[in-house]
């Protein structure tokens, strides 16, 4: 019998799985959507600042982060030697822009919190962006960019190169991938027995649900009310002669991501529009429109390719993290929202931790499936209805 069945091919999935074979688990993971499908592979792949990991002060979405950051760095090292695939994890900067005295009001209250987490932060002239980035003179000659600050520990990552790493990774470690969708799940004496696919039933000791966006049927079938609302991102790849950014230009919602090939990822959208993973040719020109607006005219930049994913939003901003109540060996790693990759490798640890009995490694209590904290008089800042309200403010 496999030791553990997880369900959920995206990252998070085969985060855990390649952490549980690791530790000399036998694994099996049920993917109902491959490589492009998921959210993590469309994810743009931005880094922000993470603080120290030993800070106990800090929140518990933050200490995840911070957590999760540090183990990137070795997790990185390890799939390239493991694989020979390089996740192109660099420290590469950020550029925060804005284009209006609000947007401006907003930086400065963002640099701020920088500073008081303890990311160093610059703040910058319009003269020194363009030091910084030659190629934003068109939009500061043009007032399309009127300030902005710099953190320089901000990094990217390439999601598809460290999807197909994990894979590979996992793969070389023994655990067995099975392109399948789970229709139920069989319960019997507060114990999940196993999981209905296309093609029979998958048994294991234990189970983990990472099912992304998806999250809430699944964790519903098992009497778990959870929201994990899916928000829909699209982001289009520019193909350029030569690549004109060394740093990721954040825009309020929007953001450019520079590739060492020479490509530029523009994103996003922040749709409530359900279950439709699908592009429009309206956002499509929007954001043709954004790197437009800060490159100039581009007009030697082909649209190579766009595509959309699904994040999995929550309601409080935190991802859900821990056993599933009522099921002694039954666990979900869902909500992770915009934070899924950053958070990945530490929810991977935490969740091996407990489906092989040690203790975790931090404090999952913030995270439990079953959790009820008070109700803000606010959405929380990491939570869907914060996200949605600031991409309404932002484009009105």
């Amino acid at each position: 019998m496999t030791d553990c069945v997880i369900i959920g091919g995206g990252v998070i999935g085969l985060s855990i799985a390649r952490e549980l074979a690791g530790r000399g688990a036998r694994v099996r993971v049920l993917c109902r959507e491959q490589g492009r499908d998921t959210a993590s592979w469309a994810a743009a792949g931005i880094f922000p600042p993470a603080p120290p990991p030993g800070d106990g002060a800090m929140p518990a979405g933050d200490r995840l982060t911070a957590w999760s950051d540090s183990l990137h760095r070795r997790w990185a090292e390890e799939l390239r030697d493991e694989t020979g695939i390089d996740t192109e994890l660099r420290r590469v900067g950020g550029l925060h822009l804005a284009a209006s005295d609000a947007g401006l009001e907003r930086l400065e209250a963002a640099a701020q919190a920088w500073r008081a987490r303890g990311a160093r932060c610059d703040w910058l002239t319009t003269r020194e962006i363009i030091e910084h980035e030659p190629a934003l003179a068109p939009a500061v000659s043009t007032g399309g960019v009127r300030g902005g600050f710099l953190l320089p520990e901000e990094m990217s990552l390439r999601p598809p190169r460290h999807l197909a790493a994990l894979e590979a990774s996992c793969r070389q470690r023994g655990v067995v991938m099975t392109g399948a969708d789970v229709h139920a799940v069989e319960v019997r004496d507060g114990s999940v027995a196993g999981v209905v696919t296309d093609s029979g039933i998958v048994h294991g000791a234990t189970y983990c649900f990472a099912t992304g966006a998806w999250s809430g049927t699944v964790a519903s079938s098992l009497g778990l009310a959870i929201e994990t609302r899916p928000i829909r991102g699209q982001i289009v790849l520019l193909r350029l002669p030569r690549q004109v950014l060394g740093r990721v230009v954040n825009f309020g919602i929007e953001y450019l991501v520079p590739r060492a090939d020479g490509r530029l990822l523009v994103g996003s959208t922040i749709e409530d529009a359900g279950f439709a993973p699908t592009t429009t040719p309206e956002a499509v020109e929007r954001l043709r429109g954004v790197a437009k607006r800060l490159l100039g005219a581009l007009t030697d930049a082909a649209l190579e390719q766009a595509w959309a994913g699904l994040r999995p939003g929550s309601i409080d901003g935190l991802p859900t993290l821990g056993p599933i109540p009522g099921y002694d060996n039954a666990f979900i790693a869902a909500g992770h929202f915009r934070a899924g990759l950053h958070q990945s490798t530490g929810t991977a640890v935490v969740l091996a931790d407990l489906v092989t009995g040690a203790p975790p490694t931090i404090d999952l209590a913030p995270f439990a499936p079953a959790r009820r904290g008070e109700r803000l008089a606010g959405p929380p800042p990491d939570s869907v209805a914060a996200y949605l309200a600031r991409a309404a403010s932002e484009e009105a």
